[in-house]
């Protein structure tokens, strides 16, 4: 049975006391394990970033863009490879990957600007004869901790600003889909980056407790759910260290009653059950404003039925299977849940059925929702579509901003002043008007408000480069030493 590795300082090593399986999510069947990392393995992987600081922090901007500018290259030519490991662990389509790997893209064509990102400002003159500019700099060995859904993009989303900013990472995936975080890093080696920079650590919550206890690891990045990063966020900044740490979601889609419907209906259809809705930016409540909501879920559930649900790998296969069968069942416990809270479920995932072993589960559209449900208020993580009336826009606002979560929210409206006054008045990180997942390309930031995220900045784009830097400031003279004297008062601009 293969082993997948961890990657520290250039190398793969494969021992372990403890292995966790990994499974093809298409056919049920285990065809790789993985390694486990000790407290010791991951004390050696920080230390192999740790030494490897001084000389990357070094390194010339020139020569990181060059690395960076290789990685893109080298992983433009290899995406087809990539997708398919992503495919065979995760469970997403080969579209679906091949379109993930392009947006992690986004974030090492970002990071190829460092030269400029990395720029200071300066002041000439402040006082007389006295000068001052400021300096980004790195803040040391930085870990990254990645959730299943994204393997390829969400590391790259990390990794990239980063290593950029002159930081060594050390990089752990999650352990269902593991071996993409392998293929990344070696890519990044044959781009010339040097060893020990990059250092990938297979492992579980014994290998993220030392990351967040061990002092020389001085900032965690983290994805995954509200709970986990809300504990993440308090035990890494009660260490000292500077943390950002996305939560969950429930992203609501607004339809007023201007709406195009068709085109509402295939934004929904899309947002809802693309990636088997395992993503944090998947629509999973659909507000219908006014007299819509009949037209509008007999307008999607029609789009349902015509869905093709199968392997990953088959080219006909529009959303695959869940990561496990343990989520698998836990989405399908929410639809029977939903019937017995007084929600309609128009059409039942449960149902669908499938010539496999695998972790499948049909689409699901639930009717009549309202806050309170668990069909409402829990983060499924799932293809399960909630919708919830409302007679005005007034209420879909108070709605939406009553949420939790506050990851993003999409509106769809022919209305250019409804559409000002939601941008105006939504309590969420990321809004889209006319579209459904509004992520934002790689020269922006992307992160939620309220439980979504923890920390202060963003994930990518600028926040990025202010998380992975620390600013020093420098104020110089020099004078004619006759002139010195001794002063006890405070500094003053002369």
């Amino acid at each position: 049975m293969q082993r997948i590795p961890h990657y520290i300082n250039g190398q793969k090593i494969t021992d372990a006391a403890r292995f966790a399986p990994v499974y093809n999510p298409a056919t049920g069947e285990q065809n790789k394990e993985v390694a486990l990392a000790s407290a010791s393995r991951v004390e050696e992987a920080i230390e192999a970033a740790r030494a490897a600081l001084p000389g990357w922090r070094a390194t010339s901007l020139a020569k990181r863009t060059n690395i960076f500018f290789k990685v893109r290259e080298l992983l433009t030519e290899r995406k087809s490879e990539l997708a398919a490991i992503l495919t065979s662990e995760h469970g997403k389509v080969l579209s679906d990957a091949e379109g993930e790997i392009t947006r992690g893209l986004e974030n090492i064509e970002f990071a190829t600007g460092l030269s400029h990102m990395l720029k200071g400002e300066h002041s000439e003159q402040v006082s007389t004869g006295v000068d001052v500019h400021s300096v980004r700099q790195p803040v040391g060995v930085v870990a990254c901790v990645t959730p299943f859904n994204f393997p390829a993009m969400v590391p790259l989303w990390m990794i990239g600003s980063a290593l950029a900013c002159g930081n060594t990472v050390l990089l752990k995936p999650s352990e269902k889909d593991p071996s993409t975080a392998i293929f990344i890093a070696e890519i990044f080696s044959e781009a010339g980056l040097p060893d020990g920079v990059l250092n990938v650590v297979q492992g579980d919550k014994e290998a993220v407790d030392v990351l967040l206890e061990h002092p020389q690891v001085k900032a965690i990045s983290f994805v995954g759910s509200t709970p986990v990063a809300k504990s993440i966020y308090k035990r890494a900044a009660e260490n000292g260290k500077r943390v950002q740490a996305l939560g969950g979601a429930k992203n609501h889609m607004v339809v007023l009653p201007d709406a195009d419907l068709n085109m509402a209906a295939d934004a929904a259809v899309s947002a809802a059950y693309g990636s088997a809705g395992e993503r944090c930016m998947a629509v999973s409540v659909l507000v219908a404003v006014g007299g819509i909501a009949d037209e509008l879920v007999d307008a999607i559930k029609q789009r349902m039925a015509t869905l093709t649900i199968g392997a990953g790998t088959d080219a006909s296969s529009e959303m695959g299977p869940l990561i496990t069968a343990a989520h698998r069942d836990k989405v399908a416990s929410y639809v029977a849940g939903a019937a017995n809270e007084s929600a309609t479920v128009v059409v039942d995932g449960r149902q669908h059925q499938f010539d496999s072993d695998g972790f499948f589960i049909g689409v699901s559209l639930i009717d009549h929702v309202k806050p309170g449900m668990k069909v409402y208020d829990d983060e499924i993580f799932g293809p399960v579509l909630s919708v919830v009336r409302v007679d005005t826009f007034e209420e879909a606002v108070q709605l939406t901003n009553e949420n939790e979560f506050g990851n993003g929210v999409a509106l769809f409206t022919r209305d250019g002043g409804a559409a000002r006054q939601f941008e105006f008045e939504i309590e969420a990180g990321m809004v889209g008007v006319n579209l459904p997942i509004p992520v934002p390309v790689g020269s922006f930031s992307f992160g939620g408000w309220k439980s979504s995220l923890f920390g202060d900045t963003h994930m990518y784009g600028p926040d990025s480069i202010r998380f992975y830097t620390r600013s020093k400031v420098v104020t110089t003279r020099w004078p004619d030493p006759s002139t010195s004297k001794i002063d006890l008062g405070f500094p003053q601009v002369s």
